[in-house]
């Protein structure tokens, strides 16, 4: 059997999905306050961002990857009305669930999909776009996942990849010291939970950096992808289009 990492535990392969599930039925009720409290609310610029460098227009059609509360999938709706459609997907039963009666509740009705990144129930070709924020780096096969996000996309499609990265040097101390005295305290704070912000923020630093995920990025069959630094490379968006 293989083994993967779960923040900075190692796991069997098996037992990563489920765990991470754990984590996400149990933030799902808090994630958008918390969501605003550890960015302090710049997770709305970097999407914002995100959407207006993706080039989506009316008529397309876009798949929204872990979607969760449903922030980038109400944005894209939006863009590409009329005639386009948006699917709002997520592994996670709790989060798909907050994020669509969320949406609903604002008189947006969208496909939903309880899916899998690593094996998702779509037709190659049928995307003009692929959006994954914040979801990337809780995959157990990143590889597998890029190369199905690559699959359903229509040549000359895009992927926008909105990730956390790794940060710039000089931001280094301080940033871990957010991450590991600050986050944990705010999560048992607010939603009582410290151990899964300590994990969220473990898994940050166990994700490919800016460089790696770009050359994965290609070899799961983009033939070119830009990378924009936000905030100092605390984020990163990648940008990958399909050949």
């Amino acid at each position: 059997m293989s083994n993967t990492h779960f923040g900075f535990e190692t796991v069997d392969e098996s037992q990563k999905a489920s765990r991470v599930r754990g984590v996400f039925d149990s933030v799902a009720p808090k994630y958008d306050v918390m969501n605003d409290l550890m960015s302090m609310g710049l997770h709305r610029l970097w999407k914002a961002y995100t959407v207006a460098v993706s080039g989506a227009r009316p008529g397309q059609r876009v798949l929204d990857i872990a979607g969760g509360t449903g922030d980038l999938a109400r944005a894209f709706a939006r863009r590409v009305a009329p005639g386009g459609m948006v699917v709002h997907t997520d592994i996670n039963e709790a989060m798909l669930k907050t994020g669509r009666d969320r949406l609903t509740d604002e008189g947006l009705v969208l496909p939903t999909s309880l899916c899998d990144a690593e094996q998702l129930p779509f037709a190659s070709d049928s995307f003009d776009i692929v959006t994954v924020a914040f979801g990337l780096r809780n995959m157990t096969h990143k590889d597998l996942a890029l190369k199905e996000m690559c699959r359903v996309l229509k040549p000359g499609g895009r992927l926008l990849v909105l990730e956390f990265s790794k940060v710039a040097k000089p931001l280094e101390k301080a940033y871990d010291w957010y991450s590991f005295q600050v986050l944990p305290r705010i999560g048992q704070w607010v939603a009582g939970d410290a151990d899964s912000y300590r994990y969220l923020a473990e898994s940050i630093r166990m994700h490919p950096g800016q460089a790696e995920l770009k050359a994965m990025m290609k070899t799961a069959g983009f033939g070119h992808v830009d990378v924009h630094n936000m905030t100092g490379g605390v984020v990163a968006l990648h940008l990958g289009l399909k050949c």
